[in-house]
């Protein structure tokens, strides 16, 4: 298991779309296994290989230690409640930048394990938000974009400062 370095916003990488896994080897596993042991080194609660340089749709989740870990390979929203909820985002790509995102409060979702079985879900409350916040990443939307203009700005200036 490997620490792998995250990328900084704005890298262009993170706003490129990620490409579908086709193998699912032991290659993929270890990639699953890195990106658990880089996201908590970061610290996160959600990781993509995006966020570390690799353009495949692969993301990892872990909201709590005794609780089981998230792998989605290949995830893809199918649907979204029109009930809406609000939580505090950031990202490994932007440590220590937070703000409140607005989401649909439930998801059903596409993916498939590390086996390659594709599977169906449904995730609320924090949860969705989490899935929701690393499929975008993985289509390559950033999740400033789910700012508005003003509070993005706010950030970027303030992410920007802080680099300085």
């Amino acid at each position: 298991m490997t620490i792998h370095p995250i990328l900084r916003y704005p890298d262009p990488r993170l706003a490129a779309p990620c490409h579908l896994v086709e193998v699912f080897d032991e290659e993929l596993k270890s990639l699953v296994q890195d990106l658990l042991e880089t996201m908590k080194a970061a610290p996160g609660v959600g990781i993509t290989a995006a966020h570390i340089g690799i353009s495949k749709r692969v993301s990892v989740i872990a909201l709590d230690p005794g609780e089981p870990v998230h792998i989605h390979i290949n995830p893809q929203i199918l649907w979204s409640s029109t009930d809406r909820q609000r939580f505090i985002e950031g990202s490994v790509a932007m440590p220590g930048m937070t703000e409140e995102v607005d989401r649909p409060a439930k998801i059903r979702f596409r993916y498939q394990g590390l086996d390659g079985v594709a599977q169906e879900a449904e995730a609320d409350g924090f949860l969705a938000t989490c899935i929701q916040h690393e499929v975008d990443q993985l289509d390559g939307v950033f999740w400033l974009k789910r700012l508005s203009r003003l509070k993005r700005d706010r950030l970027i200036r303030k992410w920007e400062k802080s680099a300085r």
